[in-house]
C-alpha cells in the first residue's frame, strides 16, 4: 500500500507564518544595508596636517572642533612627507600650511566618498579662515568612472561569486578533491569576467587585466573554500549560513561605497576581516597604488583560503573515521571428498 499523504498545514498556521517570515527576512535584510548605510560617517578617519607646529596645531584643533571624532590626525614634517603618506595608503587625504595659508590634498581614488567628504573639510577651514582652500587630487578616480559607481556595484557579485560556486559545485561535483579544483577554476574565471567588465570595457580598476583577475579570483576562493567547507561538514544549513554571513554581512561591510572608516563603530573593521571586504581592499591598492597597503587584505584571503581548505580536511578525517570496516572474505570451508 502506499503511504497515505501528509496532511497540508492548517490555512490559519500558515496565514500566520508567511507574514512573520516575510517581516523577519526583511528586518534582517533592511538592518544588514539601511542601517550601516544610514549611519555612515567618518569615524577616526586618517588624515595627515604638515606645516609648522603652531599652524598644524591650530588646524587640528579646528578639525576636532569641527568634527570631534572624525579624524584621526597625523602630523608629518612636510608636504612630501603628506604626499608620500597618501601614496602608501596610511591616510586618505592632508591639509598642508604653508606661507600661502592651508592646501588639501586628497586621493579620490582611495574612496570617492571620502574626497568629497575632505573638501567639505576644506570649504569649512576657509570659511574660518576666510581665503579659499585649494584642493588637488594626488591620486585621482579614473576619468571613466569618477565616482567609483562601477567598484562600489561590484560588492554584491563578488560576494555572489563565492556562494554560487559553492553551491553549485556541492551540488554537481562528487569528491572533495575535484570540488576544490572544480571551485579554484571558477574563481580563476571569475577573477577573468571581472577584470575584463570592471577594467577593460567600463574602467572602474585601472590595474593590469592579469592582476585584477589574480585579485578577484583569490577573493571568490577565499569564500567558495570555506562555503564548501561548511557544506562538508554541516551539509546545506552550513553552506545557507555561510552564504547569508556573506550576503549580510561582508556585502555590506566592504567598505567598496566608500571606506571602512565611514561605517559605526567596529563594523568598518570587521568587513576588512571577511573576504568581500578584503579583496575591495585589495583591487584598490593594486589598480592606483602599486600594491600599498595590500598586506592584511592578502594575509585575510589567504587565511580564508586555509580556513575552507582545513574544514574540507577534517569532513575527510571524519568520513574516513565513521566508515564501517570492509569485512574480511569468509574463509572456504573445507568440502569432503
Amino acid at each position: 500500500m502506499s503511504a497515505s499523504p501528509q496532511p497540508a498545514a492548517p490555512p490559519a498556521r500558515a496565514a500566520l507564518v508567511v507574514p512573520v517570515a516575510v517581516a523577519v527576512l526583511l528586518t534582517v535584510v533592511l538592518t544588514a544595508f539601511a542601517w550601516f548605510a544610514v549611519r555612515s560617517a567618518p569615524h577616526d578617519l586618517p588624515l595627515a596636517v604638515a606645516g609648522p607646529a603652531p599652524a598644524a596645531a591650530q588646524v587640528t584643533a579646528a578639525l576636532d572642533s569641527a568634527s570631534p571624532g572624525a579624524f584621526d590626525v597625523r602630523p608629518v614634517d612636510d608636504e612630501a612627507a603628506a604626499r608620500s603618506a597618501i601614496e602608501e595608503r596610511e591616510v586618505y587625504g592632508a591639509v598642508v600650511v604653508d606661507a600661502a595659508g592651508p592646501r588639501l590634498l586628497v586621493a579620490s581614488a582611495a574612496s570617492p566618498a571620502v574626497a568629497n567628504s575632505l573638501r567639505q573639510v576644506a570649504a569649512g577651514l576657509g570659511a574660518a579662515t576666510g581665503t579659499q582652500v585649494p584642493v588637488e587630487d594626488v591620486v585621482p578616480a579614473p576619468e571613466a568612472d569618477p565616482r567609483g559607481v562601477g567598484l562600489a556595484a561590484a560588492a554584491l557579485p563578488l560576494a555572489l561569486g563565492g556562494i554560487v560556486t559553492a553551491a553549485l559545485t556541492s551540488r554537481l561535483v562528487r569528491g572533495r578533491g575535484r570540488r576544490i579544483v572544480t571551485a579554484l577554476a571558477a574563481a580563476v574565471a571569475g577573477g577573468m569576467v571581472t577584470a575584463t567588465v570592471l577594467g577593460t570595457w567600463l574602467g572602474s580598476v585601472e590595474g593590469s587585466w592579469w592582476t585584477t583577475s589574480g585579485v578577484v579570483a583569490l577573493g571568490i576562493a577565499a569564500t567558495a573554500l570555506v562555503l564548501l567547507g561548511l557544506y562538508d561538514l554541516l551539509g546545506t544549513p552550513g553552506l545557507a549560513i555561510g552564504a547569508a554571513t556573506t550576503v549580510l554581512l561582508g556585502n555590506p561591510l566592504s567598505g567598496l561605497a566608500g571606506a571602512p572608516e565611514l561605517l559605526p563603530g567596529a563594523w568598518g573593521a570587521v568587513g576588512q576581516w571577511l573576504p568581500p571586504g578584503a579583496t575591495g581592499t585589495l583591487l584598490r591598492s593594486t589598480s592606483w597604488f602599486d600594491g600599498a597597503g595590500s598586506g592584511p587584505a592578502l594575509l585575510v584571503l589567504a587565511v580564508w583560503c586555509l580556513a575552507g581548505l582545513a574544514l574540507l580536511g577534517v569532513g575527510a578525517a571524519r568520513a574516513g573515521h565513521s566508515r564501517p570496516a570492509t569485512p574480511a572474505p569468509a574463509e572456504r570451508e573445507a568440502v569432503p571428498a
